[in-house]
């Protein structure tokens, strides 16, 4: 561990092992360090494609979130990370700028989204940079159509069957993935390069293993729990929370 924990820890994201460290509170115990430096690569991982992180306010303080990972493992000069739920060029030109070339993605579902594998494939332009939202469903939905900006990069969207490895948080259907899922899935195919996506999802797992050793449950999707009867909670009566209960046991995108 002490050799992860050196030189290239401290310069990268502002002492992140000062920062990202567990507490793991056991019956009748103290709390338990666990550092997930062993988990990290050792040197920021190579890439060429510029990473922008749309982080709502209320992932910021969450203690169990995955983009202080995916940052330990790349660049700084790769990974920036924007906080804030409105965006304009008055409030921050650099991503206006970002936003408004013609090689920037963004990567978010739906009926207007290229498959990203296909669409490298196509494009004239190779991407250079992509842009994904950090949040619950809810607010990435929220910062996405609330903010101009955002719907002049082109739309991609990941083609994937795979479930989330991030068992410890519960996601809305068994297709959502974390953020640190969405940029390991995009950097692998923008990159060319599998080993990427390997190496972010490292930490994760132990993460995720760490916490389900000292008592954490698995979570399973909303989707699964409504379509197995195991929903624990009565259903909403407000129609628009109804109606997307409803498309969860239909399995359709909301």
């Amino acid at each position: 561990g002490e050799g992860l924990c050196s030189s290239f820890r401290l310069l990268l994201y502002h002492c992140i092992l000062n920062i990202y460290r567990f507490f793991f509170f056991l019956p009748f115990s103290r709390p338990q360090k666990v550092c997930l430096c062993p988990f990290l690569p050792l040197h920021p991982l190579h890439i060429s494609t510029h990473l922008y992180i749309i982080q709502h306010p209320a992932e910021e303080n969450k203690v169990l979130r995955t983009v202080p990972l995916l940052a330990a493992c790349l660049p700084q000069d790769k990974c920036k990370v924007k906080i804030g739920r409105r965006f304009s060029e008055e409030r921050d030109p650099e991503l206006s700028t970002v936003c408004r070339k013609s090689d920037t993605l963004i990567l978010y579902p739906g009926a207007e989204a290229a498959n990203l594998e296909e669409f490298i494939l196509d494009s004239p332009i190779y991407p250079s940079t992509i842009i994904i939202i950090d949040g619950t469903w809810s607010q990435a939905k929220d910062i996405f159509y609330k903010n101009s900006l955002f719907r002049l990069p082109k739309q991609v969207q990941l083609k994937t069957s795979i479930s989330s490895q991030y068992v410890i948080r519960t996601q809305p259907t068994n297709r959502c993935l974390s953020t640190l899922e969405c940029a390991a899935a995009a950097l692998s195919i923008l990159e060319k390069n599998n080993y990427i996506q390997e190496t972010l999802l490292r930490p994760l797992q132990a993460l995720c293993s760490f916490q389900l050793q000292h008592g954490a449950q698995i979570r399973l999707s909303k989707e699964h729990l409504l379509k197995n009867g195991l929903y624990p909670k009565p259903m909403p009566k407000n129609k628009r929370k109804l109606r997307k209960m409803e498309l969860l046991m239909d399995s359709v995108k909301i």
